[in-house]
Order: C-alpha cells, then sequence, then structure tokens
C-alpha cells in the first residue's frame, strides 16, 4: 500500500537521481519527472518503512502552492499527471537550501539552548525562549547534502566566498525566499495556522532562469503552528500545538535517536506508522483547507507508471 522506491524506465529517460524522499527522472534532457515517494526521513535518515498516502500528500500540497506563488516566484513545475507525480522543466539545482525562520524552534530552539547566539552568521538576540518570534525572519542557509550525508548550516559570506553560489543569484535567491515566506505565512493566517520556519530550493534552467524547485510549505520542509492559543502558550511556558514532522522527531529523541553515529533507529510498528499517517493526512487537511482525497493504491507502481507514460506520449 506503499511506495518506496522506483525503478521505472520512460521513454527518452537520460538518469534516475534518487533523493531521501524523491525519485527524479530525466527525460530526453529536457523534462524532469518527480516521483514522491512514501519514504519518511528525519535527522537526514531515511526510515526503514513507508507511510500510506505520504508521497500523495507532499506531491499535492506543494504543486497547489506552487500554483498559489507563481506570481511572485517562478517556478519548474509543467504538469501533474499522477498524485505522486510532478513533471517540470530540466534545471541544475544551486546547492543550497535557502532555510527561513520567523519564529526560534526546531533547530534554530535546539541550538539556543546549546548557548549559541549565532546561526549561519544570523544573530539572534538575547532573551528568547523556545517558539518566539523573532524581530524579522531570518535567513539560515544549509548545504545540500547527498544522501545519507547530513545537510550542514553555512552563512551567506561562505556560501558567496567559496563561490556555492555566486553574489548576484544569491541575492535573488535571498529575495525569492522572503517573498514565497511572506505569502507562506498570508496563506497559513487564512487557515488558521503560523508558517514558522521553512525551507526552499531553487535551480536555474537551460536559459539561465532562476525557479523555485522541488517542494514548498509541505509538513516535510515547514513548521506550522496554530494560532489559536499561541500566545497563552507561550506565556505559559507550555509546547506548541504545532503541524509538521516534528512529531516524529520528537517521537525519536524520546527513543534516544538524532541521527548520530552509534545510535539504532527504534522499531516503528504497524501501528505507529497508521498513527503518522492519520496525521500527515491532519495535515493536509488543515494546511489546504480541503478534505484529504486517497488515490488508488491498489498497485501504485502501475498506477504512475500508467499515468507519466500516457502524459509523455501526449507533449
Amino acid at each position: 500500500m506503499t511506495i518506496t522506491d522506483t525503478n521505472f524506465n520512460f521513454p527518452g529517460q537520460k538518469s534516475l537521481y534518487k533523493g531521501k524522499v524523491r525519485a527524479v527522472y530525466n527525460i530526453n534532457d529536457d523534462l524532469l519527472v518527480m516521483v514522491a515517494t512514501d519514504r519518511l526521513s528525519a535527522f537526514d535518515v531515511v526510515m526503514p518503512k513507508g507511510i500510506p498516502f505520504k508521497g500523495q500528500i507532499l506531491n499535492q500540497i506543494a504543486t497547489k502552492f506552487m500554483a498559489q506563488t507563481e506570481d511572485l516566484v517562478p517556478n519548474w513545475l509543467v504538469a501533474t499527471p499522477d498524485p505522486n507525480v510532478a513533471v517540470g522543466h530540466l534545471c541544475e539545482p544551486f546547492k543550497v537550501e535557502m532555510v527561513i525562520r520567523g519564529y526560534m524552534s526546531g533547530h534554530a530552539a535546539r541550538e539556543y539552548k546549546a548557548g549559541k547566539r549565532e546561526l549561519c552568521g544570523v544573530v539572534m538576540p538575547e532573551g528568547m525562549v523556545e517558539n518566539d518570534k523573532f524581530p524579522e525572519p531570518i535567513i539560515t542557509p544549509a548545504t545540500k547534502a547527498e544522501m545519507g550525508d547530513h545537510d550542514e548550516d553555512i552563512s551567506r559570506e561562505d556560501i558567496i566566498k567559496k563561490d556555492i553560489v555566486s553574489e548576484a543569484d544569491y541575492l535573488v535567491l535571498e529575495d525569492y525566499t522572503r517573498k514565497l515566506f511572506q505569502r507562506g505565512t498570508e496563506i497559513a493566517a487564512e487557515r488558521g495556522l503560523i508558517l514558522v520556519d521553512t525551507k526552499y530550493e531553487f535551480g536555474k534552467t537551460k536559459d539561465g532562469k532562476i525557479v523555485l524547485i522541488d517542494e514548498i510549505h509541505t509538513p516535510d520542509s515547514s513548521r506550522y503552528f496554530y494560532a489559536e492559543g499561541y500566545e497563552a502558550r507561550q506565556e505559559r511556558g507550555e509546547a506548541q500545538k504545532q503541524l509538521s514532522k516534528e512529531f516524529v522527531r520528537q517521537w525519536l529523541i524520546t527513543n534516544g535517536f538524532q541521527g548520530l553515529e552509534g545510535q539504532a533507529l527504534p522499531e516503528m510498528t504497524d501501528a505507529y506508522i497508521e498513527t503518522v499517517s492519520e496525521r500527515y493526512i491532519e495535515l493536509y487537511e488543515n494546511i489546504m483547507g480541503e478534505p484529504f482525497v486517497k488515490a488508488d493504491v491498489t498497485n501504485i507502481q502501475e498506477r504512475i507508471k500508467t499515468n507519466v507514460e500516457n502524459y509523455l506520449a501526449s507533449i
């Protein structure tokens, strides 16, 4: 009932790249067919079992947000021929993830608790507590790791000095990141949510245009709080009610795993996996403001193969 790996051979296929969650097929050095699998990644480690409907959820959220932001920032998307598939222009990805944080949560909060007051060259004010809002959103980039490796924090200055991204291009990435985060914040507010932090990935098309690629504002790439009761919970020093895969990270931490050397993954029982799937559906319905419609999972591999081949034959 899940899809955790793919090895399709589509017409015109030049190559296949497998990321932590997605498989990307190069078609004639022109289009990319991106399959969102049901794999679950946390602390840069892929969990051994898939989560039912997770790939469909991520793909459908991302494609809707692409449509809702294309007036601000151009993106790579061309079509969505299957619930788990996005097709877009071939791009050369930038080797950084643009992380933007409106609140001190997650990784930033863990660093702050450890006594650090600077993250990726950005100073974090004294006197903050976990989940406080930053005076202004901060951009804290990370290098894009290969599968199995850890993404690493990096400053704007080092990105430019090491020529990972040119200064001219980086200024565009920063501008696009702030615009997308602002739009995402506005859309979240309409749903009674707070967009806490998120990450964006960008690439260059063959004609040199910088575009948004991969996912946007999904529960895997973003953290959301419920707006109702946020202030009261902060004042009482309580944990925020949130929508993101942070609940998986917290479950792993509780069970002694943070992706560090020598740590063993705890067992994910079928019952626990079912609860994770239910949480992802809850995330979808809250973020999208509409009911989730489960796709036919009788034979996901065959469904995807047929839908993609039919689409490629039609263009």
